[in-house]
């Protein structure tokens, strides 16, 4: 148990308690335990606009979050937040006796706000605790492949460029330490200017990050002289979003050549790539989840919408009759049928107990997962493809000695195809086929998503099924050529073609996740090609409409 733990639980119901939390620079990932875990026990959250995605996830459905406003007219007209109102919202819902978390990016240690909001709380004797997060500084420069510091222990300064005084800029421009500057895109050139006109030599290396941990992160290598130039060149400056706060890395641990090597981050397989997940929302998740491990920016898009049977009183007799003894095994082809078997239960009262004596079979890893999820192990998942026909090929044949029934319950979509029927019949069971719920086209996605699919916005696009792909076609358009085509299988790379597209990697099994890991396979190569060949590296939608690829199978 955290030592922090009781902080948050014993606190004075007339006065609240409130958690300073670090939400970090950006990654969701890098939250620290102890902030999932006041995450989880708030009553409201106030956050700040830029953190607010990072961290509403970990908090209860039921959780409040009062928004920020902007009270400063100048920074408005910048787009840049000032939220001089926080400590009256935390303040009114302490005072309130609710567990309040107040969440700010970094780390709250070195937000000036956080420390003015906690005095307030002390002046008024509300219990508060600090949970430290990872510091923009700190850990931008990790992610950009920039190590701070090395064997001999060089000196490193921190600046905010913001509020430096003359002297401060005198101090580090004496010095031959790593300076860590936090800035804005369009003020690095003159806090460059200023290092150089403290001392620093103009030829001094430096990089420049933006968006540093997530999946924007770009980085820049330069020298103090030449920054400017270096943004000029490509065009990154002028631009209207060149407020946006930046961590600058000066010294000699920020040399080109030390970040070919140490650029973990920015050189994962797909990194930055946008890849559209067309499936249904339900199942989108785990899938996107991976593609952020390999650097992606997964963009969910709903083709197929999951509804119940229009009759259901087959389903109803099908699930009265698993209960009484009617079958020897029930099958899932899919995670939509164990939902649909699984709210059945829910509406009678019944719960994995009711599976007690049958046997249970799942087409694939997902589905068992969503079984095991509902409190069920499978008894059978194929040992081999993950499919009706791997199914098949495990499943064992009728023996009137010891199978005292001979029926199995198939739950599954309305548009399914018969392999799995006609495979266990043949078998000599006998097959009692209901339709468990139906699928049925979505609704088209917003006009923006459809003009980026159709005018190569999406790097890549991942194929599920042949449905996904006629869906998809036809609530948004064909996908533009420059975009990668990955599907799942034969049936569907074949369903692809014929509807105009170029299929550039086919899964070596069914499976979502190798889908995923050859996407990121292809990626790879494509970036390793790119840097043999002393090329920039570049996403598929940075590229010119032109040759056409051969479908890789990986």
């Amino acid at each position: 148990m955290s030592p922090t733990t009781n902080l948050s639980t014993a606190y004075d119901s007339a006065h609240g308690h409130v958690t300073f939390l670090g939400a970090g620079p950006g990654d969701p990932g890098l939250l620290t335990l102890r902030a999932v875990e006041a995450l989880a026990g708030a009553d409201v959250l106030i956050a700040e606009p830029d953190v607010l995605d990072v961290v509403r996830g970990h908090a209860r459905a039921s959780v409040s979050t009062p928004e920020l406003t902007v009270v400063d007219d100048a920074s408005t007209a910048a787009g840049i937040p000032v939220l001089r109102d926080a400590v009256n919202l935390v303040m009114e819902a302490a005072r309130s006796g609710r567990r309040v978390v107040r969440a700010v990016s970094g780390d709250p240690g070195l937000d000036a706000d956080a420390g003015h909001e906690m005095l307030a709380c002390a002046a008024e004797g509300i219990p508060f605790e600090v949970v430290p997060g990872i510091a923009a500084a700190v850990g931008v420069p990790a992610y950009a492949g920039v190590p701070l510091r090395d064997a001999q222990g060089a000196d490193v300064r921190f600046v905010d460029a913001r509020t430096a005084s003359e002297r401060c800029w005198s101090e580090v421009g004496a010095s031959d330490g790593t300076v860590v500057v936090s800035t804005t895109l369009d003020a690095v050139a003159a806090a460059a200017g200023e290092l150089v006109a403290a001392g620093r030599k103009p030829d001094t290396p430096l990089t420049v990050t933006v968006a540093g941990t997530t999946t924007r992160q770009r980085t820049w290598t330069a020298t103090l002289g030449t920054i400017a130039q270096v943004f000029k060149q490509g065009k990154v400056l002028p631009s209207p979003e060149g407020h946006r706060p930046v961590i600058a890395v000066v010294g000699e641990r920020s040399a080109p050549a030390q970040r070919d090597q140490l650029a973990w981050f920015e050189s994962k397989p797909l990194f930055g790539w946008k890849v559209l997940v067309p499936r249904t929302k339900e199942q989108a998740a785990s899938l996107s989840d991976q593609l952020r491990s390999y650097g992606a920016v997964p963009h969910e898009v709903p083709t197929i919408a999951v509804e119940p049977p229009r009759t259901p009183q087959q389903m109803e007799r099908a699930v009265k009759g698993l209960v009484t003894g009617r079958y020897e095994w029930i099958a899932f082809t899919s995670v939509n049928a164990v939902k649909a078997v699984r709210e059945k239960f829910e509406e009678y009262g019944l719960d994995a107990r009711a599976f007690a004596g049958i046997k249970v079979a799942a087409v694939g890893e997902q589905t068992a997962k969503a079984l095991i999820d509902f409190g069920v192990k499978p008894d059978l998942v194929p040992s081999g493809e993950q499919s009706a026909a791997g199914l098949l090929e495990d499943w064992p044949p009728y023996d009137p000695v010891f199978d005292p029934i001979d029926r199995v319950f198939l739950p599954r979509a309305d548009i399914a195809t018969e392999t799995l029927v006609a495979g266990l019949i043949e078998l000599g069971w006998e097959v009692d086929d209901v339709t468990a719920y139906r699928t049925v086209r979505a609704s088209p996605p917003p006009a923006e998503t459809r003009e980026a699919i159709k005018g190569g916005g999406f790097d890549a696009v991942l194929f599920t099924s042949s449905s996904t792909v006629r869906n998809l076609v036809g609530i948004a358009g064909k996908p533009h050529n420059v975009t990668v085509i990955a599907c799942i299988g034969p049936a569907t790379a074949k369903t692809a073609e014929e509807h105009g597209l170029r299929v550039d990697v086919l899964s070596p099994e069914p499976s979502v996740h190798r889908l995923a890991e050859a996407l990121a396979e292809f990626g790879a190569g494509r970036r390793a090609a790119a840097v043999d060949a002393g090329e920039h590296v570049t996403r598929p939608s940075e590229r010119r409409p032109g040759g056409r690829r051969r479908r890789t199978t990986t």
